[in-house]
């Protein structure tokens, strides 16, 4: 059995202080352990401000630890908050990540830990809400850099440190085993714990990972640059007359229609096969354009610089348009907003700049600028896992292929980089492996099969050695179940059976190329 580590306990005498000690739960016994303040070691380079305990009713009781802590000269107070069951803690720790610009999650998934026998940890990295980025700036042209690392990569780490240390100190002895599990935001954390600080979990869930953070947050904003340059904004009836136009041509190119496109990226669908159709919805009707085909092709097509060289991927094919290319009276039709955020924050620097009136060479530019800038920052995606294969450390992550915010083809690209840095997919499968969900959103939903319990899987992998080769999934309604498989690995129907059912799918390697 893997344990993690003990952490040497120094606890500051200002924050012994400064705790408050809470009564217990309601209810409780007095087996139970106490709600009480505890001693915390503060992480290399940072100071424990306060240690605060509340005792949380309801199903389940546990206590709340609140760790405030700050790192001098960068004028931050990061919280950290860790949930301890009064009663089933399994000995496992869950550290729950965040979305957008929030670095963690006090709410759900962090009560839904603790439901589940773990002791839960997240941050708030000393910044605010999902889409407030008024912390980024201190002055116009300059970057609060101490927040931007700790949002980037440092609170997350000292959270782990900070979760393992509270929980042994409650419950008088070391956490078993350690585990990530975060989306989006959540899953770029993720990846960050396993290329940067490989001991904090022994395994890792980090789905739909928005890892080449300077690259993304500024290519999600094409669609827009597309639509403002070629002075052409397709209706969201157009726009969905593309979209249903694509799964009805490659649909069935996975050997079953099922109104799912597998990879959209072997889509060939030519949007120019529209022009001259007539679209009617909400009592009007619409002409497609040649100009609104070529704005289609070139938002399916992605970013290119000025020359056409390709920048990064586009929206996929059969995936929803209206959070990137929404036009009208739709809440996105000025861009993203994680992008506009990002733009306007962190690479204009200015937060009034307008994202409307960048051209195709001034979006080439800030994109140069970006990944300049921030790569080393925030890009979270060395290809050098080594570190984290000698640790024992097992990362497990998701993506939909209709991922409408962060297109999977980033991670696709992350993933062969590490295959060449490691030893090719066999040997990389060993502790990091990679599912495809055909149909599935950001996330989850959309019309695909979602992955039910991905942290079980990851669970069985670390605990008991069972390497997941499948992870069994559901669509939202529950009508259609699917395996999804292991990348390379992809699911294919066998030609026989209920394709709503996932024993008529089978896991196939994909074609050797043709020399």
């Amino acid at each position: 059995m893997r344990r993690t580590r003990k952490l040497a306990l120094a606890f500051p005498l200002a924050a012994l202080l400064a705790a408050t000690v809470v009564q217990l739960a309601p209810g409780a016994s007095a087996a139970e352990p106490a709600c009480a303040a505890v001693p915390v070691s503060a992480p290399a380079g940072a100071k424990i401000e306060s240690v605060l305990a509340e005792a949380k009713t309801g199903e389940p009781a546990y206590c709340a630890m609140t760790v405030t802590l700050s790192h001098p000269g960068a004028g931050d107070h990061v919280k950290v908050e860790v949930a301890l069951p009064l009663t089933g803690w399994t000995g496992r720790l869950q550290a729950v990540g965040g979305s957008a610009y929030a670095a963690g999650d006090f709410g759900a998934p962090l009560v839904q830990a603790v439901k589940d026998g773990y002791s839960g940890v997240t941050t708030d990295a000393g910044v605010l809400t999902e889409l407030d980025t008024s912390w980024a700036l201190t002055a116009p042209g300059r970057v609060n850099g101490p927040l931007l690392t700790n949002f980037a990569t440092r609170s997350v780490h000292e959270a782990a440190l900070i979760g393992k240390d509270v929980t042994q100190r409650f419950y008088h002895r070391p956490v078993t085993y350690s585990y990530w599990n975060g989306c989006s935001t959540g899953g770029r954390q993720g990846y960050s714990e396993a290329q940067d600080y490989a001991a904090d979990f022994d395994g890792i869930l980090a789905d739909a990972p928005a890892v080449h953070w300077a690259q993304f947050a500024v290519a999600t904003l094409w669609p827009q640059t597309v639509m403002n340059s070629e002075h052409d904004f397709p209706s969201s009836c157009v726009f969905t007359a593309f979209r249903q136009a694509a799964i009805k041509a490659c649909d069935a190119q996975d050997g079953v229609t099922n109104g799912v496109i597998d990879r959209p990226d072997e889509c060939g669908y030519d949007p120019r096969g529209l022009i001259g159709t007539k679209v009617a919805c909400e009592g009007k009707e619409f002409t497609v354009t040649a100009e609104d085909a070529d704005v289609m092709r070139k938002i399916w097509a992605g970013p290119t610089d000025e020359r056409g060289r390709k920048l990064w991927d586009g929206l996929p094919k059969g995936a929803d348009f209206s959070w990137l290319a929404g036009t009208g009276d739709s809440p996105y039709a000025t861009g993203f907003p994680v992008a506009v955020h990002w733009v306007q924050s962190f690479v204009a620097k200015q937060a009034d700049f307008d994202v409307s009136k960048l051209t195709y060479a001034g979006f080439a530019e800030v994109f140069r600028q970006s990944v300049r800038e921030y790569d080393d920052v925030i890009g979270t995606a060395d290809p050098d896992l080594s570190a984290f294969r000698r640790a024992g450390g097992k990362l497990l992550t998701y993506v939909g292929t209709d991922d409408q915010l962060i297109p999977p083809g980033g991670t696709l690209a992350y993933r062969a980089e590490v295959e060449r840095t490691m030893g090719g997919s066999q040997r990389v499968n060993d502790f990091y492996r990679l599912f495809l969900a055909p149909g599935v959103e950001h996330c989850g939903g959309g019309a695909g099969a979602v992955p039910s319990n991905p942290l079980g899987a990851l669970v069985g992998w670390v605990e008991h050695g069972r390497a997941p080769a499948t992870l069994a999934a559901v669509t939202t309604d529950g009508k259609q179940t699917r395996d999804l498989c292991a990348y390379p690995r992809t699911s294919r129907y066998t030609g026989h059976g209920d394709p709503a059912v996932a024993s008529s799918y089978r896991c196939r390697w994909p074609a050797a190329p043709v020399s």
